[in-house]
């Protein structure tokens, strides 16, 4: 006779509670790269769209949207950005408290300059928002926002500058502690992770990456495309983002 003894693996103490957290912070992360990605695509689309507008009193309406997209577009990054980190923090601090180290991703260090690159381009398409208004005929209004944007720079590269100091004092001070730790977590089979729609995912992420670079280089007049591919390409952008389902 053959008995068969089922056991049933329960997960280790606090897996379930720290795959629940590395689940909110990839969907921050995904809610910031969507900010960041539409931001820059929805200014260049409005600015383009403003330089072929014919005449001043259509080119005033599209310069309006396109100053207020990139109001909008500094406190939806700023917040956005903010959650993702406060997450992935809280997701780190639980993953080192359950297995005494952090699991090592190759794309980590990578994550601050590309979202630093992406503030740079907003950035840079906020300051050719004056000349869309000196080419509606609103002088005044351009060369109010000509000097607000250089001001509002200045102390934005300022305090960034502080920042980036500080946080390469703060990891400088950190290294010896983190030298004899060991290289990564062991995981947890009760969290799939980010690989269960990867392929896909980063496929349509490159869709949109390559659909902003082709609206990136119509803003900087590298290629002239017509109107309704600009469309297109917008809807694109969106389209890739919104369908990733990570």
């Amino acid at each position: 006779m053959t008995y068969m003894v089922m056991t049933k693996i329960a997960p280790p103490p606090g897996a379930q509670a720290v795959a629940g957290l590395r689940a909110r912070a990839r969907a921050a992360r995904r809610i910031a790269l969507i900010a960041l990605t539409g931001s820059i695509a929805l200014l260049c689309a409005a600015q383009l769209l403003a330089e072929r507008a014919a005449g001043t009193s259509a080119a005033l309406p599209l310069a309006v949207l396109a100053l207020a997209l990139f109001l909008g577009a500094l406190p939806t990054l700023a917040i956005t950005q903010a959650v993702w980190g406060a997450r992935a923090r809280e997701t780190r601090r639980r993953e080192f408290a359950l297995y005494a180290a952090s699991p090592a991703s190759p794309l980590r260090p990578l994550s601050r300059p590309a979202m630093a690159c992406g503030w740079a381009l907003v950035v840079l398409l906020g300051g050719a928002l004056p000349p869309l208004f000196a080419d509606a005929g609103q002088h005044t209004v351009a060369t109010a926002l000509a000097r607000a944007i250089t001001v509002a720079c200045a102390v934005a590269c300022l305090g960034a500058g502080a920042c980036l100091c500080l946080w390469w004092a703060r990891a400088a001070r950190g290294m010896p502690p983190r030298a004899g730790r060991s290289g990564g977590s062991p995981g947890d089979p009760w969290d799939p992770g980010p690989g269960a729609h990867r392929r896909r995912g980063a496929v349509l992420w490159a869709g949109a990456a390559v659909a902003v670079a082709a609206l990136l280089g119509a803003r900087a007049h590298f290629w002239t495309p017509p109107t309704l591919l600009i469309y297109a390409l917008l809807v694109a952008t969106f389209a890739c983002m919104v369908v990733t389902d990570e």
